[in-house]
């Protein structure tokens, strides 16, 4: 009987204790099926995430025979909350796609537009990854660190390239709620001293938010061979040994297989997809049979497109009537003004970047078949954005098969680029194209990319669609709306509240004005809910407050990269004043007529730019490459490595510019001799590689790849264990980037090879290439030594690099 009631207290003690739950910080919102069972759901009260743990609602005896489970519910999104894809291109000025007026096929964004809305006035930030933070996070860019594409960072609160914990993605806030979340292509948000295989991974896709990541980290890639590209953290090289492969294709297969898989798997779970294409940002790398569909079409000239693309847009009601089209500017060169051989060269650039656009814009609409295909086009919100800002100054006044070449501060002449004609798009070039067609592709709007101030720099058109929802189809809206604005019209469609707090982080609320209510036929004239937006990009500003616009005159050219910004960022510049109503394409200045009312916008910018993190103005563009960042690299005079390996992105790796250097490899060469990388950064189009060819020691400096500086060794170097060392001793006076000096190869401590070199590489090698020792992941400095990935057959014992003086000054040097 002593045992039998000891049991029974027991019994009463634990089933007492089981029944005592902790109260949660708020209750379900929405509970589907029945609590407790396996197949429950529960959307929950999540201004709060992640919410705590479910209370056990079963009955725990000693026994599970006298005992009754209950399963925790499972996390799920409201009823029939959506699905979204959100798409991004790259580069992309509003009057490039066909949606908008443009000569080039889009018939993807077309398909979306006529199931659901056209956005006329969207804008964006003149930089890719300002607009992107943005996008993902709902706020300003500067309140998320992006001031500026994440290479030019600095360590201003707006501008360090960090989308800080207080500030979560709405890929975050949706997985938290129940949704699956998936990231394919571009990712210009992590900060570059992260980016290393070491990680930390935090800032990253993955850490962001987003349950799955293939892309690329960074700016730009290699259509061909991407350098950069990873699944998840993982650096993957699918194009090896594959001829023909295009990332832009191989994307779009990755997003229709998890499309597949998401709704084979969980076909009740709704899901996110953040696509991001590299197209159409430089390198425009269209497939063969693409551009062959746009051969002969650009002859006529930029300026006859730029008219047959502005009656377009008059008639299909994408810009008001009263819009007029501002005259050719008086920096840009007419198409009569130029010969012969530069109208063939500047014909083929457009010819391939149409392809671009056009093979871009086709492959996304394989993804959006993938949806009709999976049958869940009806309850899919799409929303795709045409450009992250407008297109691309970055190709200078005659467009380059190296885009490189701007980066650092150089201009390739014409008869230098027409023996790449014919091969403009393939792998062996890095094109982009010349500035007229990018000014004639943003029609009707002026300047360009980099250009915050002007709707050319930051004007993109949008399409939207909804099927279950916006029965609109084929509506146009001209509500003023900014990139701040979509994830609160996600938030707004999914019905899910924005979190005051993630991972234990108070929130700050989103910056961004829900769109929704644009949605419905009969709000399709309701005023603006945006009245107030600043920009401002690289000391480019700009401020629309209620129909009215005041900005900055550039008074530098983005295509040149030399140009000389005013040494006052704040008060060095000009301001113009438009009447938008009246002047939708900004053609007729008011600053002189109205200066009380330019003053007040004056004064609402100051106090946007002290609310959202502006200040302090900055500038300078080229010089913030090579400015200072935290990192694995910050600081460090020597770097060791022992074996094969690499993979590191440049701001993990030495630098070896603008400075004295040694890099010294101990080696050892087996009985039949050794050839090979030991030692790489970059390739094709700028880049160093240090190797043994035939036995013989060579170092090379490709610059741009219009000029490689060559040493090499008389002899092969016989079996057993070697020393090999080049060393760079800058001028004693120059310039302070780009500095000349002498270089020498020096073989067990025997000078074999020593020459000068005129200049060097001022501001970057190839970006998405990587630093590599003991083989060659990307393309090859030098493709007449060697081909990749050339590994080396002997074994290198210790590879050095000692980095000596810095040939800058103090803080970097301005533009």
């Amino acid at each position: 009987m002593a045992r039998v009631a000891g049991r029974a207290m027991a019994s009463a003690l634990l089933t007492a204790a089981c029944l005592t739950t902790v109260p949660r910080p708020g209750a379900a919102q929405e509970l589907r099926g029945t609590r407790g069972s396996p197949t429950a759901l529960e959307f929950p009260d999540s201004r709060v995430l992640p919410q705590a743990p479910a209370p056990f609602t079963g009955t725990i005896n000693p026994t599970a025979r006298d005992s009754v489970p209950a399963w925790p519910p499972t996390l799920a999104a409201p009823e029939l909350a959506p699905n979204v894809l959100l798409i991004i291109t790259d580069d992309v000025g509003f009057g490039s796609p066909s949606t908008f007026g443009g000569v080039i096929p889009t018939p993807a964004l077309e398909e979306i537009a006529q199931a659901g809305l056209r956005y006329t006035q969207f804008h964006t930030t003149a930089l890719c990854s300002p607009t992107r933070a943005s996008l993902l996070t709902g706020r300003n860019p500067h309140s998320v660190g992006f001031g500026a594409v994440a290479e030019l960072s600095t360590g201003f609160p707006g501008y360090n390239a960090i989308i800080g914990a207080d500030t979560a993605t709405i890929a975050e806030t949706l997985r938290q709620n129940g949704y699956a979340t998936a990231w394919f292509g571009k990712n210009h948000n992590t900060p570059p001293w992260e980016t290393s295989p070491a990680g930390p991974f935090t800032r990253w896709p993955t850490g962001l938010g987003f349950d799955f990541f293939y892309g690329f980290i960074g700016g730009e890639t290699n259509q061909w061979e991407p350098g950069n590209l990873y699944r998840n953290t993982t650096r993957i090289l699918p194009f090896e040994g594959r001829p023909g492969w295009n990332l832009t294709t191989a994307m779009a297969e990755e997003a229709i297989a998890h499309i597949r898989l998401l709704t084979e798997v969980t076909p009740n779970r709704p899901w996110f997809i953040h696509y991001a294409p590299g197209g159409a940002h430089a390198p425009h790398h269209p497939t063969p049979e693409w551009i062959a569909r746009f051969r002969g079409q650009f002859d006529e000239g930029w300026e006859v497109l730029r008219e047959r693309i502005f009656a377009n847009q008059q008639r299909l009601g994408v810009l008001p009537p009263n819009a007029v089209l501002p005259p050719w500017p008086d920096t840009l060169p007419r198409w009569s003004s130029l010969s012969a051989e530069e109208r063939r060269l500047f014909a083929r650039q457009a010819e391939v970047f149409a392809a671009y656009l056009a093979y871009t814009d086709h492959e996304i609409g394989r993804v959006i078949q993938a949806v009709r295909d999976a049958g869940q086009m009806d309850n899919t919100l799409i929303i795709y954005i045409s450009g992250d800002n407008g297109g691309s100054a970055e190709g200078q006044l005659r467009g380059t098969p190296n885009e490189f070449a701007f980066f650092n501060g150089v201009e390739i002449p014409v008869e230098r680029q027409l023996p790449f004609l014919e091969a403009w798009g393939d792998d062996t070039t890095y094109p982009n194209l010349a500035v007229g067609w990018t000014w004639a592709f943003g029609t009707p709007y002026r300047w360009t990319k980099q250009v915050a101030s002007h709707f050319g720099g930051t004007r993109n058109g949008m399409a939207i669609s909804w099927p279950a929802r916006i029965t609109d189809r084929g509506g146009v809206r001209h509500q003023f709306h900014h990139v701040t604005d979509i994830a609160p019209t996600i938030l707004e469609a999914t019905r899910i509240p924005e979190p005051r707090s993630v991972n234990g982080v108070a929130q700050r609320p989103m910056e961004g004005i829900g769109m929704a209510y644009t949605f419905d036929a009969a709000n399709a004239l309701a005023p603006s809910r945006r009245r107030t937006q600043h920009f401002e990009m690289l000391g480019h500003r700009g401020i629309y407050h209620e129909g009215w616009y005041a900005n900055t005159t550039p008074p530098t050219l983005p295509w040149e990269s030399s140009g000389h910004a005013p040494e006052d960022a704040l008060n060095g510049y000009t301001w113009e004043l438009y009447n938008l109503i009246e002047d939708p394409t900004q053609a007729r200045d008011l600053a002189a007529q109205q200066p009380e009312r330019l003053l007040d916008l004056q004064q609402r910018f100051l106090v946007e730019a002290a609310r959202h993190q502006v200040l302090p103005l900055d500038n300078s563009s080229l010089p913030r490459l090579i400015a200072p960042r935290p990192g694995p690299a910050a600081g460090r005079r020597e770097f060791i490595f022992r074996g094969l390996g690499g993979g590191l992105p440049a701001n993990a790796a030495p630098s070896l510019l603008n400075r004295a250097y040694r890099l010294e490899a101990e080696i050892e060469v087996p009985a039949a001799g050794a050839h090979g990388v030991i030692a790489t950064h970059g390739g094709r189009f700028a880049g160093w590689g240090f190797y043994l060819l035939e036995g013989r020691p060579v170092f090379t400096w490709n610059l741009l790849d219009l000029e490689r500086i060559r040493w090499e060794a008389p002899e092969a170097l016989p079996p057993g264990r070697h020393s090999v060392v080049f060393e760079f001793t800058p001028d004693a006076a120059g310039p302070p980037v780009g500095r000349g000096g002498t270089g020498t190869l020096l073989v067990n401590g025997r000078a074999v090879s020593r020459q000068a070199m005129a200049r060097s590489l001022p501001f970057a090698v190839q970006g998405d290439e990587s630093f590599d020792i003991g083989h060659d992941t990307g393309s090859s400095v030098d493709m007449r030594d060697y081909r990749p990935p050339f590994a080396f057959t002997g074994r290198i014992e210790r590879f050095a690099v000692t980095l000596g003086d810095s040939t800058l000054p103090t803080s970097a040097p301005r533009d």
